[in-house]
Parts: structure tokens; C-alpha cells; sequence
């Protein structure tokens, strides 16, 4: 069993304590920290990373050891589709697993024993979710933390994602509005941009690094390597890169460009340059309107052929139509979008929309 495995400086010794139990039982561990105990950490630094690698399908389960376990499983369970649950005995072990279906174990380090440790990890690892009764109950739970922080989803496992952030969403109001003049609408796609994408990158994998203060040496993070592209959509998605550069400045840009046959409303493609590695990165592609989804499933099938294996969709106004089109092409792409709005209207704009996107931007016709 691949495992992830943190703790704060209060449950570092049992950390590494179970880590050598768990490598001498065969399971494949994943060691987020901390490294040291004579440095005083943050425990939901470290539930946190946790909780992200078994949230995102990188690990099968993850512990978190702190001094009482009380502060991980709290912050753990902050994570979207973490299951934190707090043990401290065998029965507590094989319900949290057999009734709540747990995936993170969360272990008060100053409050058991190494023969109490050995049992519960024993006892939370092989025992299955009973699912019957609990699996209602269970569902109950995630349907609510789906709501949370999603407003629709896709009938594969990408999901469209909206953002009901206060400042995102009074900021749309003000891009809707037909006063607005180009150099406001500009700056306001822009500013949006960057607060998405500041929502859309919190699960970026991190690492440990040492740093000196001008006080004294600390334990601190840094992203780990993982690459970034932005493709926008000519021409409208132009407005979107600039924000989202202002938060992810090393990321390469591609460039796509499409429009859409006035007859047809079928996309048609008359240029694309991608960055060379395009494999090894995470690819946003960024459209202002999801309408019809056309042009941006058009785009996604371009980048995937030129050998794009993660991407995800980031616009500021989607139709329900264009979702439904993009989910039904490309099933495993996220879609990201500001707003989520009614219908198409007989010309496929978007009601409400805010009008053409591209013309706003540019201040034409």
C-alpha cells in the first residue's frame, strides 16, 4: 500500500517510529515531514500536504501524527476529499474505517504507547468500508463538501468548478456591465484571471526546503517542480494571460487560434504554437466564454494531440451547453469558470453573458 506519512515536531518521533514498521511491512511510504524535532513546526502545514497527495489519488491512505492528533485530523479534513478521523484505541480503529470509511489516520503521538501504535495501524489497514447503511451516510458527507466548493459536476471525473469567491463574483458584475469601458474591462478580466488561478493552483505539490531568517534557521516550503502552461484561445483569452502571469510568471505560454464559422458555429482552426514539452507540463487552457464548446473542446483535442496529458479548461463565464460539450468530449477535463450562467440565445452568445469578450477587451466591433 503506497502510504503518506507527516507530522509536526510533537509526533515526530512516533512518525518515524511507524515509518520503519510500515517499510519493514512492505508498504511503499511517501515521508512529507517534518525531518527534525528540535524545530518547532505548524501541524496543518504538514496535514495539509498530506491530505492534498491522498485527496488527489497519489497515495491509497495517509497518518498524521501531532501531539494529541486532535489539531491534524482538524486540519486534514480541510482538504476536499479527505477523511481525516482521530484513533486512540482498536475500536475506535475499525469503526473509522468499517463505518466512516477514513482514508487519513490521525494519531495522538504523546498519548499512545509503540504496542498501541502497532495495533491500531494494523487494524485501520485491513479493515474495508462495510459500505449498506454507512455508504449512505458516507455519501451524505461528500455530496455536502461537493457543494461546498462545486456548483455542477461532469458525468466523468472532471468536474466544473465554480467560483463563488465574494471579489471574483463583484467583479463579474462589473464585466457584465455594458458601461463598462475597455481599459476598466481590461483590468477587471485581468484581476479576475490571477484570483482564479490563485484558487486553481492551492493543490501544487510542496517540498521542504531550510531557510535562515535574520533570527534563526526554520523548516519552509517551495513548490516542487511540477510545470505550468497557459494556452489561451485567440483571441479573447489574450485578456486572461497577464493575471494569471502575475501569480505563475514561469509558466510557458501556447497560443491557439480559432473562430467560429458564422454558419456552421463550427470551430476552425488557423493557428497553434505550443510549448516543446508540453507532455511534462499541467496545461490551462483559457477561453473568457464557454458557449457552445466548440472552440474550447477544439482546442483541448489540439493541445492533447500534440501530447498534453493533464489539462484543465479556466473561462469566466460558462453556459450550460458548453459544458455539457466539453464534459461529453473530453470527460476528464476540469472545467474553472467565474460564473455559470442560464442558456444560449438564438445566436449562441451567452444569456446573460456580458457580450463578446473579444470585442470588450480590444474595443472592437
Amino acid at each position: 500500500m503506497h502510504i503518506a506519512l507527516g507530522s509536526d515536531h510533537a509526533g515526530f518521533s512516533i512518525k518515524e517510529w511507524i515509518r520503519e514498521y510500515l517499510l519493514q511491512q512492505g508498504h511503499d511510504i511517501l515521508d512529507m515531514g517534518t525531518e527534525r524535532d528540535d524545530i518547532k513546526t505548524d501541524y496543518p502545514d504538514f496535514a495539509f500536504l498530506v491530505a492534498s497527495e491522498v485527496a488527489e489519488g497519489n497515495v491509497d491512505r495517509g497518518i498524521l501524527v501531532c501531539g494529541s492528533g486532535i489539531g491534524m485530523s482538524i486540519a486534514a479534513n480541510k482538504i476536499t476529499g479527505a477523511y481525516a478521523a482521530l484513533v486512540w484505541d482498536k475500536d475506535t480503529a475499525i469503526l473509522s474505517r468499517a463505518h466512516n470509511n477514513s482514508n487519513i489516520l490521525c494519531i495522538g503521538g504523546r498519548k499512545l504507547k509503540p504496542e498501541e501504535v502497532i495495533e491500531i495501524l494494523e487494524l485501520w489497514l485491513k479493515t474495508e468500508f462495510q459500505g449498506g447503511r454507512h455508504l449512505k451516510r458516507f455519501e451524505k458527507i461528500a455530496a455536502r463538501e461537493r457543494a461546498l466548493c462545486l456548483s455542477i459536476e461532469g458525468d466523468g471525473p472532471g468536474e466544473t468548478v465554480i467560483f463563488h469567491h465574494p471579489l471574483i463574483q463583484h467583479k463579474v458584475s462589473m464585466i457584465r456591465d455594458k458601461n463598462t469601458s475597455v481599459k476598466e474591462f481590461r483590468e477587471l478580466v485581468a484581476e479576475i484571471s490571477g484570483l482564479m488561478v490563485y484558487e486553481i493552483t492551492r493543490k501544487l505539490p510542496l517540498e521542504n526546503i531550510e531557510v535562515e531568517t535574520p533570527i534563526a534557521k526554520t523548516e519552509a516550503y517551495a513548490l516542487s517542480g511540477k510545470k505550468l502552461a497557459i494556452v489561451p484561445v485567440l483571441r479573447a483569452g489574450l485578456g486572461m494571460v497577464d493575471g494569471i502571469l502575475q501569480l505563475i510568471p514561469n509558466a510557458k505560454v501556447g497560443h491557439i487560434g480559432l473562430y467560429r464559422d458564422p454558419q456552421t458555429l463550427e470551430p476552425v482552426e488557423y493557428y497553434c504554437k505550443l510549448p516543446g514539452d508540453i507532455g511534462e507540463r499541467e496545461i490551462l487552457v483559457i477561453d473568457p466564454m464557454l458557449a457552445t464548446g466548440g472552440s474550447a473542446s477544439a482546442a483541448i483535442s489540439l493541445v492533447k494531440k500534440k501530447g498534453a496529458k493533464k489539462v484543465s479548461l479556466v473561462c469566466l463565464i460558462a453556459a450550460p451547453e458548453g459544458v455539457k460539450k466539453v464534459h461529453s468530449e473530453h470527460p476528464e477535463v476540469n472545467i474553472y469558470a467565474a460564473a455559470l450562467d442560464d442558456h444560449l440565445n438564438d445566436h449562441a452568445y451567452i444569456v446573460p453573458g456580458l457580450g463578446d469578450a473579444g470585442d470588450r477587451l480590444f474595443g472592437t466591433k
